[in-house]
């Protein structure tokens, strides 16, 4: 299973997550976040060269408007932006950001790290209460997610995304996808826009209020066996009597059938035959079961498998409205 994550040195509290980093008791704040996840390193930017011919000494520049993002923790270059437009966001810039938008000493940590060589960083920062369903016994914890990269392919983002308790299966239920989270140009000045961000997060928290009567809505609606079916094949993209079903769909289909009645949480009263059931069928499956292409927290956070849930929130919502 490959994880990719930097040097395994991510951190979460509770239960290591994916049997990777290291466990601690409870949540933290940004400077021991910073040193447990690895994150306290300063990247640099620097000039590209190449060799002008055969001598040994003998370089040229070969692009006056690139430079490297160069890692000093692994001696890697992990990106390749413009000279002058681009800025770096230090990982101890982007926890003190998230520290200042959530005011300062509120902030508590539930995981961080970074992925491949360092160009991309999470922070996952667990927000007071939760939502109960079943009479309290399936929760749904609140995190607010932050992501920076280094490669000059995205912006800082700041979104929600909730986490059953259960399974561990996270929710990407991602405001960053409606246009109404947190974003954060790699130009200007970082501290500058934290009273922005505030604001904008301010407006924001009505998504939790908003996700809940959705998440109650899932689980009050019961589905039939053919209706369980349906919502698999819509949201796994398969048609009927097509020929394009391709096998990897169909063997999809039947391990989220199988977690639909024996997975994680079915064995709360009412949760099985529900369409709350049979979404996190798929969010389990596609967070712990669903083959992906190299990186599986990658995927799990922002890729395929993320796309994936998105599609079964999205559909469940037809099924409700």
């Amino acid at each position: 299973m490959a994880h990719n994550i930097l040097d395994n040195k991510m951190f979460c509290v509770g239960k290591a997550w994916h049997e990777i980093g290291q466990r601690v008791d409870k949540e933290v704040l940004s400077a021991e976040a910073i040193r447990l996840s690895g994150l306290d390193y300063t990247l640099v930017k620097k000039p590209l060269f190449c060799k002008a011919d055969d001598n040994e000494s003998s370089f040229e520049v070969i692009a006056d408007n690139k430079m490297a993002v160069y890692n000093p923790y692994n001696q890697k270059i992990i990106g390749i932006v413009s000279d002058n437009k681009y800025k770096i966001i230090q990982n101890i810039e982007a926890f003190d950001f998230f520290d200042n938008v959530v005011k300062s000493g509120e902030a508590f940590y539930h995981s961080a790290g970074a992925l491949g060589n360092g160009e991309k960083i999470w922070l996952l920062a667990k927000l007071p209460s939760n939502m109960l369903y079943f009479g309290g016994h399936d929760i749904v914890e609140k995190y607010l997610l932050l992501t920076n990269t280094h490669d000059g392919k995205e912006s800082l983002y700041m979104y929600f995304t909730p986490i059953r308790v259960v399974c561990q299966n996270t929710l990407n239920i991602s405001l960053r996808d409606k246009g109404e989270g947190i974003a954060i140009r790699h130009s200007g000045d970082i501290k500058s826009k934290v009273e922005s961000a505030r604001q904008a997060l301010g407006l924001a928290l009505d998504f939790y209020t908003d996700l809940e009567a959705n998440f109650k809505a899932f689980a009050d609606r019961k589905l039939n066996k053919d209706e369980v079916e349906k919502y698999f094949d819509i949201v796994l993209e398969i048609k009927e009597n097509a020929d394009d079903n391709s096998t990897h769909k169909i063997n999809a289909r039947e391990t989220i059938k199988s977690l639909s009645e024996n997975g994680k949480g079915t064995d709360i009263s009412g949760v099985k035959g529900s369409l709350w059931g049979a979404y996190n069928a798929i969010t389990e499956y596609a967070d712990h079961y669903k083959t992906v292409r190299g990186n599986r927290t990658d995927s799990i956070l922002f890729g395929s498998s993320a796309d994936l849930k998105k599609r079964a929130f999205n559909e469940a919502l037809v099924l409700v409205k």
